[in-house]
């Protein structure tokens, strides 16, 4: 009996850790944007650089663009994405997902525009606007932006 607790405990933590190893888009690695890419199924677009960052267009099947905005050290600082059908979230925002759903509940309770919701938490800000079959959204890091670089940059 006692082995079969300690396989499950060993088990839990194993998926307890899965999310932030697959899912780790916002604040992950270069390397978590070909993941996100592969995940949704994407097809790559464009790179576009610009002086202190590079971002990563990609399409998805359902026409989703999704943009990831990847700072000179590597890391990834927003994404932003625009189509008929929301992208997956837990993928994109990674470990900040937990965050985004609970302040999804909260605004859900105060906010009186339907469709729109603006999350500004320290670490964190994401606003999206959904209409039938058109959904969009930025979500970034402050504290990930490169030097000199504005947030209006994420769009």
């Amino acid at each position: 009996m006692r082995s079969l607790s300690v396989r499950i405990a060993v088990i839990a933590v194993l998926l307890s850790l899965a999310p932030s190893a697959v899912f780790a888009s916002l604040g992950g690695s270069l390397s978590s944007v070909e993941s996100d890419r592969a995940h949704m199924k994407s097809a790559l677009v464009r790179i576009a650089r610009v002086d202190s960052y590079t971002v990563h267009e990609t399409l998805s099947p359902t026409g989703t663009t999704v943009r990831e905005y990847v700072g000179a050290d590597g890391i990834v600082f927003g994404v932003s994405w625009a189509g008929q059908f929301p992208p997956d979230l837990r993928q994109l925002l990674g470990n900040y997902f937990d965050q985004y759903r609970n302040g999804g509940q909260t605004t859900a309770r105060a906010r009186k525009a339907r469709g729109r919701m603006a999350i500004n938490q320290a670490g964190f800000v994401v606003r999206t606007a959904a209409h039938t079959r058109s959904f969009f959204g930025i979500a970034y890091a402050p504290n990930l932006l490169p030097a000199g670089v504005s947030p209006s940059v994420v769009r």
